[in-house]
């Protein structure tokens, strides 16, 4: 009789942990809309499933994304003249970190009246990875513009108000993005193509591949932000892409947090004048028109 007891509070015990363990890892993907409905080019064939780990810090981390998609955060009632936002989370172009990166933004802005939109992008540095940056990477910001751009209706948006925040790889998806537009061909079958991939304002948070970051003919306007203490490339490169925005004559702001270092997002544990970056965002964009 003991021995029965023992085993059935391991069995629940087990069945408890494993419930736990399922919770965890769970990400809620109702609403997620694939960017290419019938598959995304050069993704041919991957028909594996994303991955999802929790890091020490409890953050959900994505990976084997091979069918990319945004998530839709939409502010409540009606509307014509939203900003959108379309975030493209970090991790070193091997994962996600789609919370503090991506989700707890998406939901602060959508409060605040920004149509918010996540992106799961293909990995380029993932292990046995077949995409680039430059690539399926930059394809996919591009494809994710021009969807909100070309359901602008649906969703309320103005055209001209459709942004991309980016943190880390994500900053340099972004920024890659603002710089390497496509008009949209008007004779495209899918009308998604249609439209032009061009963003309205870019705002690179703690942007990885900095060197890169070049003002072009067109660009849109800029914020920039991260911390002292994060590496030479980013807390010394940010002020070198602000820098070269402002001689082109491109609208730029900077923001750089003494005692931050890399990673920061937006997390409830952050404390002090950091805590207050999502506002600074929003007060720049009140101020460029957006």
């Amino acid at each position: 009789m003991k021995n029965i007891i023992f085993l059935a509070l391991c069995l629940c015990f087990t069945g408890m942990a494993n419930a736990q363990g399922g919770r965890q890892r769970v990400i809620d993907t109702a609403g997620e809309i694939p960017l290419w409905p019938n598959g995304a080019p050069g993704s041919e064939g991957k028909t594996g499933p994303e991955r999802v780990r929790i890091a020490e810090t409890g953050d959900h981390v994505v990976t084997h994304i091979n069918n990319p998609s945004i998530k839709p955060y939409i502010p409540a009632g009606g509307g014509s003249q939203r900003t959108a936002l379309i975030i493209a989370p970090g991790g070193g172009h091997v994962e996600l970190w789609i919370d503090h990166e991506g989700y707890h933004e998406a939901e602060y802005f959508r409060d605040r009246g920004i149509a918010a939109f996540v992106l799961k992008y293909r990995l380029a540095r993932e292990p046995g990875s077949t995409y680039t940056v430059d690539g399926e990477e930059l394809a996919d910001i591009r494809r994710a513009i021009r969807y909100v751009r070309s359901h602008a209706r649906e969703w309320g948006i103005d055209t001209s108000k459709i942004g991309v925040m980016g943190f880390s790889a994500g900053g340099e998806v972004a920024g890659l993005s603002a710089m390497r537009f496509e008009n949209g061909n008007p004779d495209a079958g899918d009308p998604v193509e249609r439209v032009s991939s061009r963003p309205n304002f870019q705002a690179l948070i703690y942007p990885g591949g900095t060197a890169r970051l070049d003002p072009v003919p067109g660009a849109p306007p800029i914020f920039l932000l991260g911390g002292y203490k994060d590496r030479p490339d980013i807390s010394e490169g940010i002020a070198r892409v602000y820098i070269k925005y402002k001689e082109a004559g491109i609208p730029a702001e900077l923001h750089i947090y003494a005692d931050q270092g890399h990673g920061f997002g937006m997390r409830p544990t952050n404390k002090g004048a950091v805590a207050g970056w999502p506002d600074r965002f929003l007060e720049w964009l009140k101020e460029i028109g957006d």
